[in-house]
């Protein structure tokens, strides 16, 4: 089973057929309008098997699959002591294993953003995560730890480790986080401005050697500042 994730920047109705030549039986994407609320009748037609979360019509997350493919959404908690965190879609796949897509926010928070909505999210769902991929734009890195921040990038990383769940990059090229030499964003698609801030994290299970691959920034740059990132299980 191979699986994307891919921030595409918005109006994915221009853009699926792009992607879609990836061929992937499950697709994580960011920035993406609800199916349901669009007039594009080829993209309506091509998400036929999907789940989105998102506040407005125009922007959410999504993750959609081939059609032989069950999707359940999961009921678990996008609150922390009474507020909400986002953006976190977690599934079961085919009765099988755990999925949860992110793209994390500032959420208009002077000190939980981004990164520190994920750590409010393990919080309260942590104990759920069993056989678990975790995947998606965490607007996230090592270079950007706070020295006096609880829950900085490298501390959320441990948090997951602890319960022996792991970055797919950083397993297959023995890297460290911060150390990143695979941009998967160019801010403002600028070539001189590269991170790495999208991420599979893995449970055991899907921990041994697999394909995995971040496209070409060439390859992409005209529909979205980030690029796709694949992983085969």
């Amino acid at each position: 089973m191979k699986i994307v994730t891919w921030n595409c920047n918005g109006a994915l109705r221009k853009k699926f057929e792009s992607i879609e030549k990836l061929d992937a039986d499950i697709y994580i994407i960011q920035e993406c309008e609800d199916p349901a609320r669009t007039k594009n009748k080829n993209y309506t037609e091509w998400a036929d098997n999907y789940l989105w979360i998102g506040d407005t019509k125009n922007k959410g997350l999504a993750i959609f699959s081939k059609s032989n493919i069950s999707l359940k959404k999961l009921d678990w908690s996008n609150s922390f002591r009474d507020h909400s965190v986002k953006y976190f879609l977690p599934c079961i796949v085919n009765d099988d294993f755990q999925l949860l897509g992110v793209w994390t926010h500032k959420n208009n928070s002077p000190n939980f953003g981004y990164m520190g909505q994920f750590w409010k999210y393990l919080q309260t769902n942590l104990e759920l995560f069993y056989k678990i991929i975790i995947a998606g734009d965490f607007n996230s890195n090592a270079i950007w730890d706070q020295w006096d921040r609880w829950w900085n990038h490298s501390d959320v990383v441990k948090i997951l480790e602890e319960k022996n769940i792991k970055s797919v990059y950083h397993l297959n090229t023995g890297e460290e986080q911060g150390k990143e030499s695979v941009p998967t964003f160019y801010l403002q698609k600028n070539e001189e401005k590269p991170y790495h801030i999208d991420y599979f994290f893995v449970s055991s299970g899907f921990q041994t050697p697999k394909d995995f691959e971040i496209e070409k920034r060439v390859n992409w740059m005209e529909f979205s500042d980030h690029v796709p990132l694949i992983f085969g299980v």
